[in-house]
């Protein structure tokens, strides 16, 4: 056989491995829902569902959740990226009506509107609000590039946008999210080409804005304050705080087994969702936090790689949206896990893909199949690229 007909075959069974998935990002995907699924099965077996008078009804619910979130997730890798970059005004449209929607019709609990009930389903906006604007942004990014570096073209426009979803969600209120969707769309622009100073001056303003919110709300000073000083107050405003790092405390760096929390047992408020990593510090011990943070900084190092090989191709869209997911779900993640390891103020925020919650699972697949769909689509387009250098 020649030489080229030898060089043809490798090109050709290289490239048909690079036109699969990428097998270190499923991994990571598959790896965080089932220690997601496991960990809510544990946190919950004893507190069991009162509705369904069952102790494994809320591990059936998220069994449902990520099955019909990995059909989501198929479905929107096998969708061409520019069919959702022509989406996604549409889509930030639908999503602002369904935060306006909440204010008017949304049930209240512990005094925070965020969740529209249909049909038994309780739905979030904000989960699809925050996936929806990343969406915007990269479009917005990708079209304004020549505009980008101009201030009053390339960022306020986008800076109205962000307000006004911004705004939206603190009415709930709703200052997790606020904060995740800011930071998120801010390195998205960072990467997308702003200047260094325009950068500055937007940090400022948005320090000063978060300064004024913090201080000029009284339930916001209380969690600052409770997050300076849990023990304070350990049965009253830090009370979820002090059981969070009792629970991490008892499981020292092996845990005390899979199962064998004592924190989940009606001490811990929330343990199936935003403090589920607690229990898993608990039970998995300085390990199992450490395999989660490294699962996250894996799922950040291969968006930012997929996002690069887009970027390289000329797709800057797929390159812009595959960074702005990368930061959502793993900026999320790190607010969350901050949270429970006293290192920032509570916050209402899910783990990416562990918490118990069928908007936040529906909205993370849907978030991580779009993400394949770049890379499976960048991998066909330098596969088709090479199989023309081949033949010429």
């Amino acid at each position: 056989m020649s030489t080229v007909a030898l060089q043809a075959t490798k090109n050709t069974q290289s490239n048909s491995n690079a036109a699969g998935v990428d097998s270190t990002l499923l991994g990571v995907f598959i790896t965080l829902m089932l220690l997601g699924l496991v960990m809510v099965f544990s946190s919950t077996i004893a507190m069991g569902d009162q509705e369904l008078s069952t102790h494994t009804g809320k591990f059936w619910k998220q069994l449902v959740h990520m099955l019909l979130g990995l059909m989501l997730c198929v479905f929107v890798a096998l969708v061409p990226v520019w069919a959702w970059q022509k989406l996604s005004i549409p889509l930030l449209g639908f999503s602002v009506l369904l935060l306006i929607v909440l204010l008017i019709v949304g049930s209240e609990v512990n005094g925070s509107k965020r969740w529209i009930v249909i049909a038994g389903f309780r739905l979030q906006p904000a989960e699809i609000a925050k996936l929806a604007m990343v969406m915007y942004a990269a479009s917005y990014l990708t079209r304004k590039q020549s505009e980008i570096q101009k201030f009053s073209k390339g960022i306020v426009n986008l800076g109205v946008i962000l307000a006004i979803i911004a705004g939206l969600l603190l009415a709930q209120p709703d200052f997790g999210s606020f904060v995740v969707i800011t930071v998120t769309v801010g390195l998205m622009m960072f990467l997308g080409g702003i200047r260094i100073t325009h950068t500055m001056l937007c940090l400022s303003v948005v320090g000063v804005a978060m300064f004024f919110m913090v201080t000029t709300s009284e339930y916001r000073m209380k969690r600052w304050m409770a997050f300076l000083d849990p023990w304070s107050d350990p049965y009253g405003s830090g009370f979820q705080l002090t059981q969070a790092l009792i629970a991490i405390g008892r499981g020292e760096i092996f845990g005390v087994g899979l199962g064998a929390s004592i924190q989940k047992l009606y001490y811990l408020p929330h343990a199936h969702n935003d403090f589920i990593l607690a229990v898993i510090g608990e039970e998995l011990g300085l390990i199992g936090i450490v395999l989660v943070i490294a699962l996250y900084a894996l799922l950040l190092h291969r968006a930012l790689v997929i996002s690069r090989a887009a970027e390289l191709i000329g797709r800057i869209y797929a390159a812009r949206l595959a960074q702005g997911i990368g930061f959502l779900l793993v900026f999320q993640a790190m607010i969350n896990i901050g949270v429970n390891l006293g290192a920032l103020p509570t916050k209402g925020l899910t783990l990416p893909f562990i918490s118990y919650g069928g908007s936040s699972m529906l909205v993370c697949c849907i978030a991580i199949g779009l993400l394949f769909g770049v890379d499976r689509q960048t991998r066909i387009r330098e596969r088709n690229a090479a199989h023309k250098r081949v033949h010429t």
